[in-house]
């Protein structure tokens, strides 16, 4: 059984509702709690979002709740489907920056801000 380590950085702020569900990591990468993961269609597994991706991860769609290591095969890890996060602390994929995945969780009107902080 995989284990998760919670490492805390103040990546959530503000009071927006806070909600949790476990997802499939693909294989063969080491993430960051704050990756922003985009959902591969075909198998509905997540990975880091990449904006030049073609196989549907390249819209961002959750954000990793904890430290995970996929690299010897795929896991189950909990990302977060609702709440507020610090643009500085979050893990963007090649070609993602905090505009444009604010941008897309918008267009998906989905519950998860990011928020940059003074």
């Amino acid at each position: 059984m995989e284990t998760a380590t919670f490492a805390p950085n103040d990546l959530l702020v503000s009071d927006v509702e806070v909600v949790t569900r476990n997802i499939t990591l693909v294989s063969g990468q080491v993430l960051e709690r704050g990756a922003v993961l985009g959902r591969i269609t075909a198998d509905d597994k997540y990975t880091l979002s990449a904006s030049a991706s073609a196989d549907g991860s390249e819209t961002p769609a959750l954000v990793l709740a904890y430290d995970a290591d996929a690299t010897a095969g795929d896991i189950t890890v909990a990302a977060y489907a609702s709440g507020a996060f610090d643009s500085t602390k979050l893990v963007y994929g090649t070609g993602h920056d905090a505009a444009s995945v604010e941008a897309a969780f918008r267009t998906a009107g989905v519950p998860l801000y990011v928020r940059t902080l003074a």
